[in-house]
């Protein structure tokens, strides 16, 4: 008793530190850009309710590992924790006013998204907000996201505040939603996605779609484990036409399926990919399909928080680095094809390796790998996705 009761004490104080940077970001002038560095007193909340959140998440996953406590309590706590940043400003990036953009391309310019740069339509509200990255570029984002993206247009109108906060509440919701799929694994694999102050800083604070595709994916590893394996070929589509990410993941699971003879529903794949090919070229013409590029450019461009980046700072070339890590991922997909087709995808640990084979690497891709981990009984990809999730949150400390 003494044990469960320590558990939800430790994600009441998980809870209790989130709030705590929560009020200090509504103290801040700037918070769309990392490091957020509130004024006086509030740096001090904010650092550190940041960091006594991440312990106490740690903590209370390791208690739940050992004993864990009725469903609904870990539930209600995990959806407090990623619904919390909704009451702060937009946090930490600028990629909601990127969707709002690439939206209103189509949506109020009657352009379209993936042959029209942002930067044609220079005194559109949306471009003047957006990262200087993305506004000589044509969206990266699935189609399915990218219609989603005009309805926010049309609703929003002119206004930020309106645009972001719809971005957000989709991504927190998701979060909730994705805790939720997790709890059908157990209290565990739902405390250690919806206990997470990353993913709560990061997608209802920022409103990042890779929340979206994640909760497809998760959709079909449940569809698949519950018998239902029509729905595990849409949902997987469903992942995709958000972000192509969701690739890396989809030949393990069939070769894992294939080895265990376990049912696949080729034709609703199939329907499923007709019917979002079909709908995003009438839409958007064959320009959409430059969206299978981005799992190349991700590897290939450098972040300051991907491993190339720390290796320039060491007097290694990123280029050699970059194409060093490519290599080692290349060898180690290979690895995790073998133990696929022995029968266990191990999508948790590929999820990590991806994450520290790509260059271009942002905080919130921490999303990649902690759901996975959360369901596949595997020690090792636990242990990485903890670790890479207090790297990122590291990214977010005035340190």
């Amino acid at each position: 008793m003494a044990s469960r009761l320590a558990s939800l004490a430790a994600g009441a104080g998980c809870l209790a530190g989130v709030a705590a940077a929560v009020l200090a970001a509504r103290h801040t002038g700037v918070t769309e850009h990392s490091p957020i560095r509130p004024p006086g007193s509030w740096r001090d909340a904010w650092t550190w309710g940041l960091v006594g959140a991440f312990v106490f998440y740690v903590a209370g996953v390791a208690l739940l590992r050992r004993r864990p406590v009725p469903r609904a309590a870990v539930l209600v706590l995990g959806a407090a924790i990623q619904l919390a940043p909704l009451a702060a400003p937009l946090l930490l990036s600028t990629d909601a006013y990127s969707y709002w953009d690439y939206g209103r391309v189509a949506a109020v310019h009657h352009g379209n998204p993936y042959a029209d740069r942002p930067s044609r339509f220079p005194h559109d509200p949306a471009y003047r907000r957006m990262g200087r990255d993305w506004q000589h570029k044509p969206s990266v984002y699935g189609p399915v996201f990218t219609l989603g993206s005009e309805g926010v247009a049309h609703a929003a109108g002119d206004s930020p505040r309106s645009a972001t906060r719809a971005f957000r509440i989709a991504a927190a919701a998701a979060m909730v939603a994705l805790a939720a799929l997790a709890s059908l694994w157990g209290p565990f694999a739902a405390a250690f996605v919806g206990w997470s102050p990353l993913l709560a800083l990061h997608f209802a604070g920022g409103g990042h779609n890779d929340v979206l595709m994640m909760l497809f994916v998760l959709g079909a590893l449940a569809a698949a484990r519950a018998g239902r394996y029509r729905w595990a070929g849409p949902a997987w589509v469903a992942a995709l036409s958000m972000k192509m990410t969701a690739l890396v993941f989809l030949p393990l699971r069939a070769l894992e399926a294939h080895r265990r003879g376990r049912p696949v529903s080729h034709w609703s794949f199939a329907a499923a990919a007709i019917l979002v090919a079909v709908v995003a070229s009438i839409r958007y013409g064959p320009h959409w399909l430059a969206v299978l590029s981005p799992v190349a450019n991700q590897l290939h461009s450098t972040s300051s928080l991907g491993l190339p980046y720390w290796a320039g700072k060491l007097g290694f070339p990123e280029r050699y680095a970059t194409d060093g890590l490519l290599a080692v991922f290349a060898v180690f997909y290979v690895w995790l094809l073998r133990e696929a087709w022995r029968g266990r995808a191990r999508l948790g640990l590929a999820a990590c390796g991806l994450l520290l084979a790509t260059s271009w690497l942002q905080p919130w891709y921490a999303v990649w790998a902690v759901p996975l981990a959360a369901v596949e009984e595997d020690t090792l990809a636990r242990l990485a996705a903890l670790a890479l999730s207090a790297y990122f949150l590291r990214d977010a400390l005035p340190l």
